[in-house]
């Protein structure tokens, strides 16, 4: 089931966003033991932005104006069992303040994912992804302004 998260969110990295809490949770527990972090900055998504036509394998989507659209990435994975249950309380309190909307949660044999969305005016402003399990937690939340429909595109061509 990791591998399926790990496959899922990175086909998910050309979608979403991340908001400014995330940055305050990456900073949090970024140097904890046992943490695995990953920040892609603007400039980074700009850069990849400036490929032609970049395309989801098997797919013909264009993903290049959602990369564009980018302004961040944040990815935090943790296995330490402390810091995976802080983390996790830490980030489903931000997801409910109300902002934002679940998508789409999984369980399987004690591990799931929940996919959230922050959205104003038609624009996808923030996605979040957290899959959790007994002792391992994995956050992933991008920031952009993604066009709703364009993001539906992407995400029912990741569905089929």
């Amino acid at each position: 089931m990791k591998k399926t998260i790990v496959i899922a969110a990175m086909m998910l990295f050309s979608l979403c966003g991340f908001a400014q809490t995330a940055k305050s949770i990456y900073n949090r527990y970024s140097e904890a033991e046992k943490v695995s972090t990953v920040y892609i900055s603007p400039a980074m998504f700009k850069l990849m932005g400036s490929i032609p036509a970049f395309e989801l394998v098997d797919e013909d989507v264009n993903i290049t104006p959602i990369i564009n659209s980018l302004e961040g990435m944040y990815i935090i994975s943790s296995e330490n069992p402390e810091v995976s249950r802080e983390m996790r309380r830490d980030i489903e309190k931000m997801v409910s303040k109300g902002e934002y909307e679940l998508l789409m949660e999984a369980k399987d044999d004690g591990d799931r994912v929940k996919m959230f969305t922050r959205t104003a005016a038609g624009i996808v402003k923030s996605f979040v992804m957290l899959a959790v399990s007994d002792e391992e937690c994995t956050f992933i939340m991008f920031d952009g302004s993604i066009d709703q429909k364009k993001f539906a595109q992407v995400i029912s061509s990741i569905e089929s």
